[in-house]
């Protein structure tokens, strides 16, 4: 068997995959010239982050191709169905990231409820002339413990929100399209743990009115979850982080209700027209920005090619 990480993979997933007997070609192939690539070498197995597409085309003049892996959670970048549909086994990893999002979104939480995303931006320009000006323009930060955090989707990320707000002492609520009941366990470094049962709801009105903070951590979605609509329905001061997907969120209405103060703060770490993110976006001193980097850490990274190799290595023995 062939593997192509066309989008690279971790250490530990390569010592998986050379363990057992599999071939792994690490090329970087651009994307014109992956399906000559894939037919010159006979490629098995391809493997992608988000830089490569696997459209119709590409499965179509791929007849090799029997197993195409995401190194993430979406797979917006696939054309799973139809992959599926040729007989190809499509897999990703739904739990290798999910901490490193999680806190990613309290990484942006923290900077905007201190300022520190805007006096981080501040402070080599005016510091050193402007101390004191910009000391007590930041001096009305929040704190997090005993806040109303909000989560839409409850997924292995979501939950992994939860599990840091309820540590955090935040009042936990949560927003899913079928309202359930889960429990959650916190486990800490010295073999204790705690559980919790969270309920959800699937009435946006309800769930947005009393948010101090408002995570959205689903997938794809058609169309706007929160627009200006949903904007109204949450009370002045709000705090917003997006690392779900670019689309979850309307930019345009988010940039009106930061400026109307309705939003105090958000972050994006996704973009509706990523890679290329509206200027008035980058510009917005309110807005705390990442360049999709919510999976991106070395742990996750270990984990994700990990989880990739042991799923090919376990269809291996079936295929």
């Amino acid at each position: 068997m062939k593997v192509l990480a066309n989008d690279g993979i971790s250490e530990a997933g390569k010592k998986i995959l050379t363990e057992a007997g599999i071939e792994l070609l690490e090329h970087r192939v651009a994307q014109d010239h992956l399906a000559q690539f894939i037919n010159e070498h006979l490629v098995d197995v391809l493997l992608v982050r988000s830089a490569t597409k696997v459209r119709q085309p590409l499965i179509d003049a791929c007849p090799s191709l029997k197993i195409i892996g995401r190194g993430g959670v979406g797979m917006d970048n696939i054309d799973v169905d139809y992959a599926r549909q040729k007989g190809i086994h499509v897999i990703n990893t739904p739990l290798a990231s999910s901490r490193s999002v999680a806190e990613m979104v309290f990484a942006h939480f923290f900077a905007l409820a201190r300022f520190l995303h805007e006096s981080n931006r501040m402070m080599p320009l005016e510091g050193e002339s402007k101390f004191n000006e910009l000391k007590k323009a930041y001096a009305k930060a929040s704190e997090l413990e005993g806040k109303t955090l909000g989560i839409i989707g409850f997924g292995n990320i979501g939950k992994e929100v939860a599990k840091i707000g309820i540590a955090l002492g935040m009042r936990v609520k949560l927003l899913t399209r079928t309202p359930k009941t889960e429990s959650l366990t916190l486990s800490f470094f010295d073999g204790q743990s705690v559980s919790f049962e969270l309920a959800s709801t699937n009435v946006m009105a309800d769930f947005l009115a009393d948010l101090d903070f408002l995570s959205l951590n689903t997938p794809k979605t058609e169309g706007y979850i929160i627009d200006k609509a949903q904007f109204n329905q949450m009370k002045d001061g709000v705090y917003i982080v997006n690392t779900a997907r670019g689309g979850v969120i309307n930019e345009v209405t988010l940039i009106d209700a930061l400026e109307s103060g309705k939003v105090a703060g958000a972050a994006l770490d996704v973009f509706e027209n990523e890679p290329t993110p509206e200027l008035p976006l980058l510009m917005n001193p309110k807005l705390s920005l990442s360049p999709h980097l919510g999976g991106n850490t070395q742990e996750a990274q270990e984990k994700i090619g990990a989880e990739l190799a042991n799923q090919i290595v376990d269809l291996k023995k079936n295929l």
